[in-house]
């Protein structure tokens, strides 16, 4: 037996005698990442999904323009005692990204695709992980069906005006004047890899945290042809989510659902006081400004985690 073959032999060991090999083993299953595509009104939705497939889910909504990719280091951590599922929205990741001449790229749209996936996957309750334009999807989805919400989590995912930032200047200018070309392309950048790491990286302490495999990933599926033009339609389509907020705030205030909110404190998009004027509106039971940016789990997957599990202990249920 050569050292590399002594070496796993006695790393297995030691494994076997701190944790009984039964419990080895069915944490291992639990923490498997499985891979799957779902048809939804004519479309194929890739989603991600681990856990047990009895327990309380935890629905996870992406934002832009990331994936259920955005998720990866989360879902091992949570899937020891929750169904963990995360989807693709469509035009995004794996899931279908049809021409715009036969899909309407709206959030009303993707939300109604959303929902439309719950069914499919047998989700009839759920807590909601929002950011981003994942927050929304999932205020759409709450606000439409609220008694198969047990819990939000919002980490990023803005429901106050004064959680917009300067950084959303331009995409203003384009909700001002719709038809203006000029403004359009102005937004076209934003499309592009430069962008794309600056989201990643903006607002982190230390940049070398950041794996490039998030943005090479969200570039990869950015860069396919047409879909630059989906994004920047949903760009003109984020105006009606704002007009929105208070009709979401208010469903917030009717509902009370229970909140956590872990918060990327440096993001240049959504700044801390949309992270706190939750507390508002909803029974905000924790609210955790962290030392990142936009993209937190990046390089806070584990402390978000942390704040989650015993968050659902108390929250989710079947």
């Amino acid at each position: 037996m050569n050292r590399r073959h002594l070496f796993q032999a006695g790393a297995a060991l030691g494994s076997a005698l701190a944790i009984p090999a039964a419990a080895q083993t069915g944490a291992a299953e639990a923490g498997r990442i499985r891979y799957r595509m779902v048809q939804v009104d004519g479309l194929d939705i890739f989603y991600r999904e681990a856990g047990p497939a009895d327990a309380p889910a935890l629905l996870l909504l992406h934002g832009y323009p990331t994936s259920s990719h955005m998720f990866r280091d989360l879902i091992p951590r949570l899937a020891h005692r929750w169904r963990v599922v995360a989807p693709d929205l469509p035009g995004f990741g794996f899931s279908a990204a049809p021409d715009r001449a036969d899909f309407a790229y709206s959030f009303d749209r993707l939300a109604q695709a959303i929902e439309g996936f719950t069914g499919a996957a047998g989700l009839p309750r759920y807590a909601l992980y929002v950011f981003d334009y994942g927050a929304p999807v999932g205020w759409r989805l709450a606000t439409a069906h609220p008694e198969r919400v047990t819990a939000i989590i919002t980490q990023n995912g803005n429901a106050y005006e004064e959680g917009l930032l300067e950084a959303w200047a331009p995409i203003r200018a384009y909700w001002s004047a719709p038809d203006d070309a000029a403004k359009r392309e102005a937004l076209r950048p934003f499309t592009r890899l430069d962008a794309t790491v600056w989201q990643y990286t903006h607002g982190v302490p230390d940049p070398a945290l950041v794996s490039p495999d998030g943005w090479t990933h969200d570039q990869a599926r950015l860069d396919r042809p047409g879909n630059a033009e989906i994004q920047l339609d949903l760009f003109r389509d984020y105006a009606k989510n704002v007009a929105l907020y208070p009709a979401w705030q208010a469903a917030f205030r009717r509902h009370r659902w229970p909140t956590l909110v872990a918060w990327g404190r440096n993001d240049p998009f959504f700044g801390p006081a949309g992270a706190e004027a939750f507390r508002r509106d909803l029974p905000v039971e924790g609210l955790h400004l962290l030392d990142t940016g936009h993209f937190a789990l990046e390089t806070h997957a584990a402390e978000i985690a942390g704040l989650i599990d015993p968050f659902l202990a108390k929250h989710a249920t079947r």
